[in-house]
């Protein structure tokens, strides 16, 4: 099956079992429960496959509990992190779903066992709490114990029904496409922007792209806004794992999204130990801050949210925050995050960032701030994207570059703007991949293109009072019609004297009908 096929299935399947239980559950939180269906009807899937082992004669799903031992089980935990056993998984609770009186609670029962595997394993913290937003004792399911069973019973079907094989054989990102095509659906629905919560995986492409290009290999990858965990994944589809040497590493102050990012690691067969998520807010509660740098880091920040900055005077000693100086205005917290994403930045690292363009040219603290990424040489390239790429904004957007080991001072900037960079669909732009690998090239060469690619001197953007909107340094391309002015006063000379004759005409006329 083609990835068009797969994709065009995996949709219709989740519009089947939304028209099953619409009108049930609210559709921002039948989101969760697809998603977190997809996720245990794929990590039972893959801790059979584990157990099995490849032994044809071997099926974990049809044995009972009485003979595995602690041994097993210990050996399982240490190895993948969790333990199922054979009556939890998926397909034992799909068989009888529509007939479970108690399907609800034993699901719970079941979410909560595995989280429980892990107490006292390396892996306690990357599966602890992983099942937190399905809950499937909560009244949006219903009010009463049947009517949750039902909702229950029609996403399991629905999730069961989906015949891709296995899933890392999959043409797609079974969990990015699910989620991007709820979020699509739902994000206007419950009043939340879908840029909010995801970057769609065109983008998320280009960016890790920029953030590894030309690196044979990096140490680890880390995103300090890690939203569902799509950018550290689109690193590793892109690249081959050896080139990630010690994994993914992120943070995220959503806990619902949270939970997804360590969801989306575990779908994407990142085992726990090659993968760091934490919870919390990044600008005031770091984390991998002692840590080694990192060699690439991706991020698509909130835009112009507000944070504590001057009301906490301790911040501007802060080694994030101290070098430039000043620290980023209380109400647009965009800087804070790419000075904390530089100071996470090795030497020889680089880091690409979605940026809202009102922080390439505004003036005070934000102005002073661009000043010291370019007096010291970090902004490697600015691009401009086409507009309408994010779910639930048309927003036009940046995409600011940086590296700590740059050969010259100057900056590249890149109007990808034009209609040759992106694709139009019914309800979003895309980036196709001949886009992306269009863009990649231009960063690559660093090289002037009239109306496409300016390489800047810092002296010069010093002089535009450090303004880093591509438009001051990229012309745009005039589109309007050429007019020959000696052509078209010929055109209109002949058409006078068309029009004199023909008055000539109408007027002999005239006067032989007065005659």
């Amino acid at each position: 099956m083609s990835s068009t096929e797969q994709r065009a299935t995996l949709q219709a399947q989740i519009w089947k079992i939304a028209n099953e239980v619409r009108g049930s559950i609210d559709g921002w939180d039948f989101k969760q429960y697809v998603l977190g269906t997809l996720f245990y009807r794929f990590i039972s899937e893959n801790f059979a496959n584990y157990i099995d082992g490849g032994d044809p004669n071997v099926h974990y799903a049809e044995l009972t509990q009485d003979i595995i031992t602690d041994d097993i089980k210990d050996d399982a935990i240490r190895t993948k992190g969790y333990f199922i056993y054979p009556e939890q998984l998926f397909c034992n609770i799909a068989k009888n779903a529509n007939t479970n009186d108690s399907l609800n609670t034993d699901l719970k029962a079941i979410f909560d066992a595995i989280e429980i595997s892990a107490n006292g394993f390396e892996s306690e913290s990357d599966i602890k709490g992983l099942f937190a937003d399905f809950d499937t004792t909560s009244n949006r399911l219903g009010n009463t114990v049947p009517e949750k069973n039902r909702c229950l019973s029609a996403v399991i079907k629905g999730v069961a029904g989906l015949d891709f094989g296995n899933f890392e054989d999959n043409q797609i990102d079974l969990f990015g496409d699910a989620y991007e095509f709820l979020i699509s659906n739902y994000a206007a629905n419950a009043g939340k922007s879908g840029g909010e919560f995801f970057t769609p995986q065109s983008v998320s492409k280009l960016i890790a792209k920029l953030a590894i290009h030309g690196q044979s290999s990096i140490n680890k990858i880390y995103d300090p806004a890690a939203g569902s965990g799509s950018l550290l994944l689109q690193a590793k589809k892109q690249f081959d794992d050896h080139i990630i040497e010690d994994g993914f590493f992120g943070q995220e102050i959503n806990h619902t999204t949270y939970n997804l990012a360590r969801m989306n690691m575990f779908l994407h067969n990142v085992n726990y130990d090659k993968f760091n998520i934490a919870l919390g807010n990044t600008l005031t509660d770091p984390q991998f801050g002692t840590d080694k740098p990192f060699d690439a880091i991706v991020s698509n920040p909130p835009y112009s949210i507000n944070w504590i900055g001057s009301d906490d005077p301790t911040l501007i000693n802060d080694e994030r925050f101290a070098p430039a100086g000043v620290l980023a205005p209380k109400s647009r917290a965009d800087f804070a995050f790419i000075l904390h994403i530089l100071s996470y930045l090795s030497p020889k690292g680089r880091a690409a960032i979605v940026c809202f363009p009102g922080i390439c040219y505004r003036g005070g603290a934000e102005q002073t701030i661009r000043k010291y990424l370019i007096d010291n040489n970090y902004v490697e390239t600015v691009i401009s994207l086409a507009p309408n790429l994010f779910f639930g904004t048309s927003i036009v957007v940046n995409i600011l570059v940086l590296s700590k080991n740059k050969t010259d001072t100057k900056t590249q900037f890149i109007d990808a703007s034009g209609e040759e960079f992106f694709k139009k669909e019914t309800n979003n732009n895309i980036l196709t991949e001949t886009h992306i690998e269009n863009i990649e090239k231009i960063f690559d060469e660093k090289q002037d293109i009239d109306h496409v690619c300016k390489m800047v001197d810092m002296e010069k953007i010093a002089k535009e009072n450090y303004n880093l909107s591509v438009s001051s340094y990229v012309e745009q391309k005039d589109t309007r019609e050429v007019i020959d002015i000696v052509k078209l006063n010929a055109e209109i000379k002949e058409t006078v004297s068309q029009i004199y004759v023909l008055r000539s005409e109408i007027d002999k006329i005239v006067a032989e009908i007065e005659n």
